[in-house]
C-alpha cells in the first residue's frame, strides 16, 4: 500500500485527487496540505468527501512531514512552488508528480517567453517526464519526476497525435480551438471567473498566444521530428467541467474519413482511456459524456472539398486534464494496474 501525499489539496484539482484516491485499492492518503485551511478537516472544504476522510486534516507544508509520511507526492500548486520544493524531495528519494507548469517544458528559454520567469532549476527539466501516458508510458514507469500536462494541451494533443505521427496533415499550420469550463480557472473567483460573469458566456481569452501552446508544439515536434507551429485559442464557456478541443488542419495526403478512422483506431486501440466516437446520434465528441471520468473521446471529420479535417477531443478538464491523468501516471510509476481508481464510467446526465 503506497502512502500518498497531496500538496495543495484544497482546490478543485486537489479535491479531485482526494476523491479518486479515497477508494483507490493500492494507496492510502497520509498527508494533504493547505496554507489557508491548515488544521481544518478535509470535509470542511470538500463536503462531498464526507464519510471518506473522517480523521484527516489539512496540514501546513513541511518537508520533514512529507518525507516521513509519504512514498509518492502530488504537487498541485501555482507556478513557481514546485520548482523550489521538488528538488528537495528528489534529493531525498521521493517520487514527485507535479501538476503545475514548472517542469513541463524542456527549454529553459521557453519559461522566460511563456511564463515570464527564470527557471531556478533548469538542470531538472531534462529529468522530468511529460506526464501523458499515450506519449511517454515507458519513461513514466521509471520516472522520479513527472510533469503533468495542462488541460488545454492534453485535449489538443490527444486530438492531433495520430495525424501528426502519420504526417497526413500539413504540419506548419495547425489551429486549435478549445472550449473549457469554469473549473479550469480554479477555486478562487476573479472578475472573469465569478459565476455571474462566467455563466452563459462564450468568451475567447489569450487569443494572441496561450501558454499551453508551448507544450503542444514541444510534444508534436518530438513526434514529427520537424518544425511545427500551432495556434491555440481557448474559450471560456458556461459549463463547470469539460474541455473540447477542435484542431483545424489541412490534409497533406488524399485520405477520407474511413482512412482517418483506421489510423486513429490503430494508434489508440490499446489505450485504456481513449474512446473513438463515430456514428449517429452522438457522432462527435462532447465533454458532457466524459464528465467525472478519465476518458478522452476522440472524433474527426474530413471535408474533402477543400482538403480540410477537424480533429476533436473531449475530456473532463479536472480528470483526464488534471487529477485523473496524474493518478494514471502514479499507477504506471507504482507498476500497478494503470486503471486502478479510475475505471469508472462517466456521469449521465451531468
Amino acid at each position: 500500500m503506497a502512502r500518498v501525499g497531496v500538496v495543495g489539496a484544497s482546490g478543485y484539482t486537489g479535491g479531485e485527487l482526494l476523491r479518486i484516491l479515497a477508494t483507490h485499492p493500492d494507496t492510502e492518503i497520509t498527508y494533504a496540505t493547505s496554507r489557508e485551511y491548515a488544521g481544518k478537516p478535509i470535509t470542511a472544504i470538500h463536503p462531498h468527501l464526507r464519510g471518506f476522510y473522517s480523521t484527516l486534516k489539512f496540514s501546513n507544508v513541511s518537508l520533514d512531514e512529507m518525507l516521513k509520511k509519504c512514498d509518492i507526492l502530488f504537487i498541485n500548486t501555482p507556478q513557481g512552488v514546485a520548482s523550489e520544493l521538488a528538488p528537495k524531495l528528489l534529493e531525498q528519494g521521493m517520487r514527485v508528480i507535479d501538476l503545475s507548469p514548472d517542469f513541463r517544458l524542456k527549454n529553459q528559454q521557453d519559461y522566460r517567453v511563456w511564463y515570464g520567469f527564470e527557471h531556478p532549476r533548469p538542470e531538472l527539466l531534462d529529468k522530468a517526464v511529460y506526464g501523458m501516458p499515450e506519449l511517454h508510458r515507458e519513461e513514466i514507469r521509471n520516472a522520479e519526476l513527472v510533469a503533468c500536462p495542462g488541460c488545454n494541451s492534453t485535449a489538443a494533443l490527444l486530438a492531433l497525435i495520430p495525424a501528426v505521427e502519420a504526417k497526413i496533415i500539413e504540419l506548419p499550420r495547425i489551429v486549435v480551438d478549445v472550449k473549457v469550463g469554469s473549473s479550469e480557472a480554479g477555486i478562487k473567483p476573479s472578475l472573469g471567473t465569478h459565476h455571474p460573469e462566467r455563466a452563459n458566456v462564450m468568451r475567447p481569452y489569450e487569443a494572441d498566444g496561450h501558454r499551453h501552446v508551448a507544450e503542444v508544439e514541444q510534444e508534436l515536434k518530438r513526434l514529427a521530428k520537424e518544425e511545427i507551429h500551432v495556434a491555440l485559442v481557448p474559450h471560456a464557456v458556461g459549463s463547470v467541467r469539460g474541455a473540447l478541443a477542435t484542431a483545424h488542419v489541412w490534409l497533406a495526403q488524399d485520405v477520407d474519413e474511413q482512412q482517418v478512422w483506421r489510423l486513429y483506431a490503430q494508434r489508440y486501440g490499446r489505450e485504456p482511456f481513449i474512446r473513438i466516437v463515430r456514428g449517429a446520434p452522438f457522432r462527435y465528441p462532447d465533454p458532457k459524456y466524459v464528465i467525472g471520468s478519465n476518458f478522452a473521446d476522440i472524433g474527426f471529420a474530413v471535408e474533402k472539398r477543400i482538403g480540410r479535417a477537424a480533429l476533436m477531443a473531449a475530456i473532463d478538464n479536472l480528470m483526464k486534464g488534471a487529477a485523473g491523468q496524474a493518478v494514471q501516471c502514479m499507477n504506471i510509476m507504482l507498476k500497478i494496474d494503470e486503471k486502478a481508481g479510475l475505471n469508472n464510467p462517466p456521469l449521465r446526465p451531468a
